[in-house]
């Protein structure tokens, strides 16, 4: 045996648990000096079916199609057909006027400001199983009242901004977006397996279904109905996805100029340069530049990870929520670039909370919650949440939600659900309530109204 083969059957090992006729799985391609030098297919892509999961199976890739609009962009720029630094309203003039221009460097660079769309319309009451179409994101994106913050100030991830760089494509060129990419990207590398999915009924054979974990080793469909072009929706296999690695390596589409111009990190208005390029990450691990990204949207997860100066790549894609590829993708170049690899740092045992005192709050009587009871709109998302009193606590209700309890702590309230996970009611000079501030991981300040009358009471 090989020394080669003994690598191959310890990269199957790290995927052995998942090689199961009863269990979702994953594909896995690596690539080193421009070639694919192993692919391998694990568990399976259908447990209603029994149909394996191999090479050529196509996963929905979810955030590491960014970069294919980063380069699309890129390309555009070289070609003079619009400039980095263009006013978004330049190519998108019915986006709003924020006070403070939004450029498409901006938005390459998650500093725009905007909301991420995700949040926002799980705030709306939308289901992450209902059809999320492109047309309904960008809808979205031009009916936001205010930003996250002025732009370039911060990075703050916004899947909105790559799909308004998809649709800045589509007004320069004249084509669709699944249009450009298919002439320009995946025919000239013969990606023939790849799309980005631009009509969520499409008939799509050796497609991957989307699974969650669930109670006693079961497994549940997770419904995919997204086209979200730009920041995710690109439907690919590893084999093709290998084949995108090598072109960063030995270029057939996109002059050296385009590619270097990708790997561009983003700078803040204070001068901080931030590790985020054109939809790809720049980074390191064990002390070997890396660049790549990962994506995780229903079910399914994914990670690109190239190590250009070693021309050494990895792509994992998988069809459970309960997967890790980033993990696995260094363990795989642990295996391969074991010589050239910095040791591994010793993990450090995990640390007792720290015992800082946090500033407690006094629980508010039912009376003096009874106050912040009342029918609050947004004009932005075209929702209501009705908040009440129940048994003693503060609860947030919404027609397609379950229950969202707030707790009061220092001034403001805490929500138990990740998309509604801080309030700061506002008072007029009398002292009555008059609304709301919703803010917390990717939308900030979303201005909820206090309305006096509401036809209809979920409570």
């Amino acid at each position: 045996m090989t020394t080669h083969q003994t690598i191959e059957a310890k990269v199957d090992q790290l995927f052995a648990e998942w090689n199961q006729r009863d269990s979702p799985g994953a594909a896995l391609a690596v690539t080193r000096d421009g070639e694919v030098i192993y692919k391998q297919g694990y568990g399976m892509a259908n447990l209603e079916y029994d149909i394996p999961i191999t090479t050529t199976t196509i996963f929905d890739i979810a955030s590491v199609s960014k970069q294919f609009a980063g380069f699309a962009i890129a390309t555009l720029s070289h070609e003079g057909k619009l400039s980095i630094d263009d006013d978004i309203r330049t190519h998108l003039p019915d986006m709003p006027d924020f006070g403070n221009a939004i450029t498409i460097r901006h938005l390459l660079h998650h500093t725009s400001g905007l909301r991420d769309w995700v949040q926002s319309l799980v705030i709306a009451g939308v289901g992450m199983e209902d059809v999320i179409s492109f047309k309904h994101i960008l809808k979205m994106a031009r009916h936001q009242k205010a930003l996250n913050f002025e732009p370039g100030r911060e990075f703050l991830y916004s899947n909105t901004g790559y799909n308004l760089l998809a649709e800045i494509v589509e007004t320069v060129t004249g084509d669709s977006f699944r249009e450009w990419t298919d002439t320009h990207i995946f025919k000239p590398l013969a990606m023939t397996n790849t799309h980005f999915h631009d009509d969520h009924q499409m008939v799509l054979k050796n497609r991957a279904y989307s699974y969650q974990a669930a109670e006693n080793g079961r497994f549940k469909h997770a419904v995919n109905n997204t086209t979200a072009l730009g920041s995710s929706s690109l439907y690919s296999t590893v084999a093709d996805l290998a084949k995108w690695i090598l072109n960063f390596e030995n270029t057939h589409i996109g002059e050296q100029i385009v590619i270097e111009q990708m790997h561009q990190r983003g700078v803040l208005n204070n001068g901080e340069r931030i590790g985020y390029a054109f939809g790809l990450n720049i980074s390191e691990y064990r002390a070997l530049k890396t660049v790549g990204h990962s994506g995780s949207w229903r079910g399914f997860r994914s990670h690109l990870m190239h190590f250009p100066d070693q021309k050494f790549g990895v792509v994992i894609l998988c069809n459970l929520d309960t997967f890790n590829p980033l993990n696995l993708a260094e363990k795989v170049a642990d295996l391969y670039l074991e010589d050239v690899l910095a040791p591994a740092k010793a993990s450090e045992p995990d640390k007792a909370e720290e015992s800082a005192e946090e500033t407690k709050s006094e629980p508010l009587t039912p009376k003096q919650l009874a106050e912040f009871e009342g029918h609050y709109y947004s004009e932005e998302l075209d929702t209501t949440y009705t908040i009440g009193v129940r048994a003693d606590q503060l609860v947030a209700q919404h027609i397609r939600h379950d229950d969202i309890l707030l707790t009061y702590a220092d001034g403001h309230f805490l929500g138990d659900s990740w998309f509604f996970p801080e309030i700061h009611f506002i008072q007029d000079d009398t002292g009555d309530i008059t609304g709301f501030r919703l803010t917390g991981n990717r939308v900030r300040n979303l201005y909820f109204e206090k309305k006096t009358y509401y036809p209809s009471t979920p409570l």
